[in-house]
Formats: structure tokens, C-alpha cells, sequence
């Protein structure tokens, strides 16, 4: 009996015949740790004392922060990095893009081959008719150790696409009509296999755009048979990876194409209907939400996306710059597009597609997953409503806004329109957004002040608490609260961060009381001007904050926000532990045996902010 082409690449790697059930050791081709889970992977090696078995064979790809801007990213790249070094393993670094294309593009894996990643979407290598699979640090650091890993058959569903859509669909529409026939778990445990007219002819960024939407469908993964243009574009790709290896590198495997046997047995056959398909579009929440485009026309937009492992193919740009040639994006509405790689950015760049990009008003990042990932552009904010070429708009996976799923052109025309419309439908005149001017007091929020803040009216020019001192001068804001936290706005969530990157004071938030006095050196808050290294003692109910001096940015940001600040030249002379009471017109601080030490009292205008409980809060 013939058997279905996941049983054959399987079988293939496992050494013997295989049938759907099986649960067999393979081997693994390629073996790649992203930035996003690649630490846990070297934590793993590192804490059994594994080693890696071909150096040659594994990866590490750093596509979901490429800029390294978060400091957890920043940190888990550095760790791959040394990792690398000491094994000789190659690391596809933060200008080349998205792992499991450039694995495609670099001949790293061929049609008929085994991959295993980090990335929940490494099952695009369908779309060369090659296994890959998403899987958790354990799994790819044993594959990292022994070059293999088991893995259960799945059984095998043959779909054939019957007919053809229209001129204006795309691959991407065709993705979400699957999408709408399958469900969100109509796949589930199984892999496809697509058959039919239109995937004869598909070129391979169809066949990526189709088979990277496999994961929402629930399925293990959709398999393409690799038609000649797909096999010859591997095959140049695995001459790149040769020429990488050089003369004395490991002798690759020639790319070959792995089809289905005569008589292989399939769970079950399914046939969807595409005669015709139109431009569609998934609605905010449900990949598998999907209706016309035309159902959702008018609908008034923010922002638009265009790239991630599903469109950020070259074929997919120039789609959209076609689209957008001569044009520009809607007043006020944000395009970002990403390039799946540095390869495909240069080819943009070289074709003159970057150029359309800006001329239209569009941000173009460098390559990576972008917004998916929450680690670069891509991501929206509450209430933003975002046109988007990715794979998912789960709440709050490309940020906190809702989130349309469509095609490269459908996502420049509603860029260009401001609205939700399609390639063939763009208004003369683009949609602005409705603004009205405001008089008075019109519209203001009935609650003065944030959380945190002072509350006005009549305070106390005395306080009185328990002294923390902190010997130590130049103390800057990022030991007061550190910039990756700087996304935080609530108040009353700072305080736990407080001095969380100041050595030997890490747990000061754990340990300190409402009306407590830090007591500190020279320079206190000098660096950034954020706001929030004043906030987080106001969070916390500090009463006071006593410095020799304090950075000038930092005493302004203090005395407007109400914060209680004293200089004093003799604080060092006050000791851990003990009460003091601060009198702000005198700047007097009296010890419980009766000395003073004496500090700058407020003046007249620190002393009326004080009171009116900040800057901004308006006189009683």
C-alpha cells in the first residue's frame, strides 16, 4: 500500500516504514532555537550537560525582537550568542529575519526534510513539501543534543481545491476561505495534503502564505507536492548553503521532491470550493471569522500592516506597492511594513519597492515577525482597529486593539481609503477621522488626578516616618525604575519596581511601609527625565525622599508631581532605621533625641504645588 507523503518523510527518518499512529524516533535535518525560547534551550543543555550532536544542523534565529529593544530579548540573544561561540553553531542574527524563511532561503532545509523549531509556525515548511513543527525547549534541546526527537504519525487528510477564485483573490484569501471551512480545530491531530488546478500553478510565496495558516486550523501541517519551480528555487538555495559550509563541510543531501504513493490512505478526502472566491477578510478576535470583504466595507480603520511569516514574502510587497504607486496612506492612519528577510529588504531596496513604501507614508521596519511577536512594530493600542497580512488576531495578540486579517492589497487599499475596502474599490477620497472642537470645560473627566497623586486642598507640612538610608551617590533613574518598564502607566502598579536594578536593593518595594523616608547621596535621580522614577514612591506611600542633591530634571519632575523632596548636605549623618520628622517650611529634620539637621525648606512655589496636590491639578 502507497503511503501519504508525511508518512513517507517520516518513515524516511525514521529508517523503517511508518503508518498514521506510529509513534517513532526521527531524525531531525534542522534544528533551530529562536531569541524567543532559545535561552530556555541553552538553559536546558547547559544544566544536563548535554552537548550538540552537528553543529552543522542547528540554528539559532533571532526574528521575534530583531532590534533587541526589550531587555528580556536582549538578554536571551546574548545567552544564544555565547552558546553559539562555544559550540560553533550558526547564528541567523538580528538582520536576517524570520527563522523558518530563512531556512527556506538558505537551502537549510529542502523538500522532503526534517525541521524543528521554537516557532509555532515552523510548519510553513509545508509549503516545500518538507516536515517542520513547532515544538518547546525541551524538545528542541534534545534535538540539539542528539540530532533526533519522536514524534507520533499523524493521519493525513487529502483536500482538493476545486476551481478557481477570481482575478482579485490572492493566496491570502484563499488561506482564509480554509480557514472559514475548517475552524478553528477542523485539522486538529491531522496533516493535509492540497491538490487541485490552482495549487498546480501556485508559486512558492502562495504556497507559504497557505501553509502558514495551518496552525489556526488546529492541523500538525499542510504539505504541498513541490511542483518544478519550487524544487529549483531549493536547489539553488541548497547550493548557497554549500558554498556556506565550503570544501570541508558535511556532504548535503540533493534536493528531491517526496509525492504520495499510489493508493495511500487518507483519514478522509475533502473537497472546498474556490470557483470564483472574492477578497476576504477575518474579523477581530477568530482567524476562522472570515466573511467577504464586502461585508465589512466602511469600516473606519487606524492602522495597517503588512508582512509576518504569512505576507512577508517579496511577492507580497510587491503586491501591495502596486497598490500603493503614486498614492498615500489616509490622513492619520499608520502603515508599518516588514520584510520576512534581510534578503527580501534588499531586493526591495534594490527594485526601487522601498521607495513606493515611503513615498506613500509607510514605515518600513527591518525583517522579523514585527508585531506577532509583540517585539517590534506591529503592535496597536486600545481601541485601535488595524488592518493586518499576519496569521492571527487573537485579543491581544498584536496588542490591545482589533484586528482585521486580509491580503497584501486588500491591506494597501484600506490603508489608502482609511476604511476597510478592496484593490478594485478605492474611494476618489480618502476617510478622515471626525474631530470637534472642545469649549470649557467640555468633556473633561469628572476626577481631577491619577492615582497616586496629591488630592488638593489642605495638607500636612510635617511628616513624620521611618528613615531608609541608601549610602550611595549618583544614584539614576534607571536604578530607580528601570526603562523596561517604561510601558507602565497606571500609578499604582509602579511601586513594585521600585529600585529593582539598584544593587543591594532589589527587594526594597517588598520591604518598605506607607509613610516611610528614603534618605539618600549627592545627585539622586540624575539620567532620563522619566517621570515614572517619581511616580513609583508615590505608589508606594513614601513620605519624603531626603537627598544631599538631587539631579535637576529629577527635583522639577518631583515638586510638580507633589512628591515630598528635601535637599540636605548633612543627610548622610541621619542613620537606618530611625524616626525623623521633616518640617517643609523650615527644612528642618528633627531626631528623636532632639537634633535637627538641617535641609533646604520648600519655597513658595514647590509649597503651593505641594499643597494643590501637583502641577497640573487646578486651585481649589
Amino acid at each position: 500500500m502507497g503511503k501519504t507523503i508525511i508518512e513517507k518523510i517520516l518513515g524516511n527518518h525514521a529508517g523503517r516504514a511508518v503508518s498514521a499512529g506510529d509513534m517513532v524516533d526521527i531524525t531531525i535535518d534542522a534544528r533551530v532555537a529562536r531569541d524567543f525560547g532559545g535561552a530556555n534551550v541553552v538553559k536546558n543543555l547547559v544544566e544536563h550537560g548535554l552537548g550538540v550532536a552537528d553543529a552543522h544542523r542547528t540554528f539559532f534565529t533571532f526574528d521575534c525582537n530583531p532590534g533587541g529593544s526589550d531587555q528580556s530579548y536582549a538578554s536571551n540573544q546574548q545567552k544564544c550568542r555565547l552558546f553559539a561561540r562555544q559550540r560553533g553553531i550558526r547564528v541567523y542574527d538580528v538582520d536576517s529575519g524570520i527563522g523558518t524563511h530563512v531556512a527556506i532561503d538558505e537551502g537549510l532545509i529542502g523538500p522532503g526534510e526534517t525541521l524543528v523549531s521554537t516557532d509555532s509556525h515552523a510548519n510553513i515548511l509545508g509549503a516545500i513539501g518538507a516536515f517542520g513543527q513547532g515544538m518547546g525547549d525541551q524538545d528542541i534541546a534534545h534535538a540539539f543534543a542528539h540530532g533526533t526527537t519522536w514524534f507520533v504519525v499523524p493521519p493525513t487528510i487529502k483536500v482538493m481545491l476545486e476551481g478557481l477564485p477570481s482575478q482579485t483573490a490572492t493566496p491570502k484569501d484563499v488561506a482564509l476561505a480554509l480557514n472559514k471551512h475548517f475552524g478553528a480545530n477542523g485539522l486538529l491531530g491531522y496533516a493535509a495534503e492540497l491538490y487541485g488546478p490552482y495549487i498546480d500553478g501556485l508559486d512558492l510565496a502562495g504556497r507559504v502564505t497557505i501553509a502558514s495558516m495551518c496552525t489556526e486550523m488546529g492541523g500538525i501541517i499542510l504539505l504541498f507536492p513541490p511542483n518544478p519551480a519550487v524544487l529549483e528555487y531549493c536547489r539553488q538555495a541548497r547550493e548557497r548553503f554549500a558554498s556556506y559550509l565550503g570544501h570541508g563541510g558535511p556532504a548535503l543531501p540533493l534536493v528531491t521532491a517526496t509525492y504520495a504513493g499510489t493508493g495511500a490512505k487518507y483519514e478522509r478526502e475533502v473537497t472546498v470550493d474556490i470557483e470564483g472566491l472574492g477578497p476576504m477578510i477575518s474579523r477581530p478576535g477568530h482567524p476562522e471569522d472570515v466573511v467577504p470583504v464586502a461585508d465589512v466595507r466602511g469600516q473606519k480603520i487606524d492602522s495597517v500592516f503588512i508582512g509576518s511569516c504569512t505576507n512577508g514574502r517579496y511577492e507580497d510587497l510587491a503586491a501591495a506597492a502596486r497598490v500603493l504607486k503614486g498614492r498615500r496612506v489616509a490622513p492619520g492612519v499608520v502603515l508599518k511594513v516588514v520584510p520576512a528577510t534581510d534578503r527580501i529588504w534588499q531586493h526591495m531596496l534594490g527594485d526601487g519597492l522601498l521607495k513606493v513604501f515611503k513615498d506613500a507614508g509607510a514605515l518600513v521596519g527591518n525583517a522579523g515577525c514585527a508585531g506577532c511577536a509583540a517585539g517590534q512594530i506591529g503592535q496597536n493600542g486600545p481601541g485601535e482597529v488595524t488592518v493586518s497580512t499576519g496569521n492571527r488576531n487573537f485579543a491581544g495578540k498584536q496588542g490591545k486593539g482589533s484586528v482585521y486579517l486580509a491580503s497584501p492589497e486588500t491591506a494597501a487599499a484600506c490603508a489608502i481609503a482609511g476604511l476597510i475596502t478592496t484593490a478594485d474599490a478605492i474611494p476618489a477620497e480618502a476617510a478622515t477621522f471626525e474631530t470637534r472642537a472642545r469649549s470649557g470645560s467640555e468633556g473633561r473627566p469628572t476626577t481631577a488626578r491619577p492615582e497616586g497623586r496629591g488630592s488638593g486642598g489642605t495638607k500636612p507640612t510635617r511628616v513624620k516616618g521611618r528613615v531608609w538610608v541608601i549610602a550611595q551617590d549618583n544614584i539614576d533613574t534607571d536604578m530607580i525604575f528601570h526603562n523596561r518598564y517604561l510601558t507602565i502607566t497606571d500609578i499604582k502598579a509602579m511601586g513594585q519596581y521600585t529600585f529593582d536594578n539598584l544593587k543591594g536593593w532589589e527587594d526594597f518595594a517588598q520591604r518598605a511601609k506607607p509613610g516611610d523616608i528614603v534618605v539618600t547621596g549627592k545627585n539622586f535621580g540624575c539620567g532620563s527625565s522619566r517621570q515614572q522614577a517619581v511616580d513609583c514612591f508615590q505608589s508606594l506611600g513614601i513620605a519624603a525622599v531626603v537627598a544631599e542633591s538631587f539631579g535637576a530634571i529629577y527635583e522639577r519632575n518631583a515638586i510638580n508631581a507633589g512628591l515630598v523632596i528635601l535637599s540636605a548636605p548633612a543627610a548622610s549623618e541621619l542613620k537606618d532605621g530611625e524616626e525623623v520628622e521633616i518640617d517643609f517650611h523650615t527644612g528642618a529634620i528633627r531626631r528623636t533625641d532632639g537634633a535637627e539637621i538641617h535641609g533646604k525648606p520648600f519655597s513658595d512655589a514647590q509649597l503651593k504645588i505641594y499643597e494643590r496636590g501637583g502641577l497640573l491639578v487646578k486651585s481649589a
